[in-house]
């Protein structure tokens, strides 16, 4: 393995950890979407805000990391990606935006009228957002992002129906994982009624996530044959660890072992994304620029592995510390009767 593969590989590494713990905040946001009227949904928006409060800025350290790697030590691929994919990115940074402002003001603010407004703009941006990033995993994976400054359309490279599967699924398995996330944190705190009804949204969303994804086998193999080839041959085993892990999750929140639960899920999440890497390997964008011929010069690169080795050291700890110490925090609930919208 090359200096160049382990660098993209630790990147990687932040992407995945940004996909399952982001995207939990994300999917909390769903759910705040579809928790129902102001009355009736208050328990449920109130144990989200509680769940994702203290660590949803935390999250997008990840995705910091991962942009300082690319830029930094792959920057004609993530030039070329970001000139030909700015609109969806632009799009998902203001949905980053307005979710980060409406989360904050929601809490500030006495009148329902405005309670109401920002925890629409923080639901619908949390909705909107991981699609996005979805449509521009998409667009890179099936092969329209050339190399080049704006060498791809700037419109069909994510208007398209591989763009659309993927950020159909992120939303999907962002509406998932914090279902999954968010039964442990309920029954934990002896709301059992609630961890009951996570459950349920858990298990619903598992069916339609595994059914998207079967109807997107058809839609690969006609709109993206090199990923779908990569899929089907030497990511076929990861994939299949995907599946597996996937349906032992179900299992496990079919008979209520939620903490068990997080985990098969996060590693389905992760193994999916790993099945993506293998399959595109050897190249970073689709079909003609490698690793390799991505990468900047082997001084760079030094310097970013051991500004990512001593980095680590101090983020990694920190941001373990943080985690602990809310999952461990008792739930002391505000008044929550004019949460939401």
């Amino acid at each position: 393995m090359t200096l160049a593969e382990v660098v993209l590989g630790v990147a990687f590494v932040g992407l995945v950890a940004y996909a399952l713990f982001g995207g939990a905040d994300f999917g909390g946001g769903v759910w705040d979407l579809l928790a129902g009227g102001t009355r009736r949904g208050a328990r449920l928006r109130a144990r989200i805000e509680h769940s994702i409060g203290p660590v949803w800025e935390a999250n997008h350290v990840w995705l910091i990391f991962v942009l300082v790697v690319l830029w930094t030590g792959f920057s004609g691929a993530f030039a070329a990606a970001v000139t030909t994919l700015y609109i969806p990115l632009t799009l998902a940074a203001f949905g980053m935006i307005a979710r980060g402002a409406a989360f904050a003001y929601r809490k500030s603010v006495t009148t329902l009228g405005m309670r109401r407004f920002f925890g629409a703009a923080f639901a619908l941006s949390s909705l909107l957002t991981p699609f996005f990033f979805g449509a521009v995993v998409g667009g890179v994976a099936s092969g329209r992002v050339p190399p080049g400054i704006a060498a791809g359309d700037v419109v069909s490279s994510w208007v398209n129906p591989t763009s659309a599967l993927g950020g159909t699924l992120a939303v999907l398995v962002c509406a998932y994982l914090a279902a999954v996330f968010l039964c442990a944190d309920a029954r934990r705190e002896g709301e059992t009624d609630l961890a009951e009804a996570f459950r349920a949204r858990a298990l619903v969303t598992a069916a339609i996530t595994g059914a998207v994804g079967l109807a997107g086998i058809a839609v690969l193999r006609a709109d993206a044959p090199l990923l779908y080839a990569g899929l089907t041959g030497r990511g076929l085993p990861v994939v299949a660890l995907s599946v597996a892990a996937g349906l032992v999750a179900i299992g496990l929140l079919i008979t209520r072992r939620y903490v068990l639960a997080r985990l098969f899920s996060g590693l389905a999440v992760a193994a999916i994304l790993v099945g993506w890497a293998v399959a595109q390997y050897p190249y970073m964008l689709l079909p003609g620029l490698t690793v390799e011929d991505a990468a900047r010069s082997h001084a760079t690169l030094v310097a970013l592995a051991v500004a990512l080795a001593v980095g680590g050291l101090v983020l990694l700890p920190a941001l373990v510390f943080l985690y602990r110490l809310f999952q461990r925090a008792p739930h002391e609930p505000e008044d929550a009767r004019d949460v939401g919208y």
